[in-house]
């Protein structure tokens, strides 16, 4: 009987998560520019403005940031706050203790957080681009703002004056047999500074420095391993040409 009961909660456990996988959104593909400077500059300052206030990057030390083609003075001069040194980690000065009672939670350290929210949706980019671009007025919660990647957020709206303010429209469609309301589009209430293409291309550099963030040799790493594999594959025809040579006779 028992194992009959457990059994029962297991299939329930899996079409409970099947119905979640089919009504959960889908994640909008980001822009892929690791090799791109000037965006990951731009996705720097955009992390140190806007969330470094909130989140650290414990694993992440700003000179770091020299490896994006910054000298340490232009650190020093627009990525350091008034106590930190060039060689400290990023750390949030926010009270842990403010931030629970604030959000209802700590905010979680971004330092590998690219890499942590990969999925069957996409990549960690791929869900902190659309999470970033699909906030809403939400009078209901504590913060004034929900999302529709991350339903009831703890986290408000950081970019909501570069974006301005939006509501979601839905449609009604007939999903694999049953009704499901679809986003169709976004209705702009309120303008922000940026257009939304500004906007989009500001969100694409902030998750392009996330990413690089993660793994700041990912770069180095795939040069190096095209080197390698070019190396293996020479290695492979000279010692086959060799091979032939010193078994000819025999």
């Amino acid at each position: 009987m028992k194992k009959l009961i457990l059994i029962l909660v297991a299939a329930l456990g899996f079409v409970t998560a099947a119905q979640a996988s089919e009504n959960a959104m889908a994640w909008d593909k980001a822009p892929n520019r690791m090799n791109d400077l000037q965006s990951l500059q731009n996705g720097a300052k955009l992390f140190v403005n806007y969330c470094l206030n909130c989140h650290s990057a414990t694993f992440m030390r700003y000179n770091r940031l020299r490896d994006l083609g910054l000298t340490e003075a232009q650190i020093k001069d627009n990525m350091l706050f008034t106590t930190d040194k060039v060689g400290d980690t990023m750390k949030a000065t926010i009270d842990p203790k403010q931030a629970k009672e604030w959000f209802g939670g700590n905010p979680p350290d971004l330092t590998l957080i690219a890499r942590s929210r990969a999925g069957s949706g996409g990549t960690g980019t791929d869900y902190l681009y659309t999470y970033m671009r699909t906030f809403y007025r939400d009078p209901s919660r504590p913060t004034g703002w929900n999302n529709l990647a991350f339903p009831n957020v703890g986290m408000p709206h950081v970019f909501w004056q570069l974006q301005g303010e939006r509501e979601p429209v839905f449609e009604t469609k007939d999903v694999h047999g049953h009704e499901a309301k679809v986003l169709t589009g976004w209705k702009q209430v309120t303008p922000g500074t940026m257009s939304q293409l500004q906007y989009d291309e500001a969100v694409g550099d902030l998750v392009n420095y996330l990413q690089w963030m993660a793994e700041p040799a990912q770069n180095s790493r795939v040069r190096v391993g095209v080197w390698v594999l070019l190396f293996l594959g020479l290695f492979t025809v000279v010692a086959w040409r060799l091979n032939a040579a010193f078994w000819k006779n025999i």
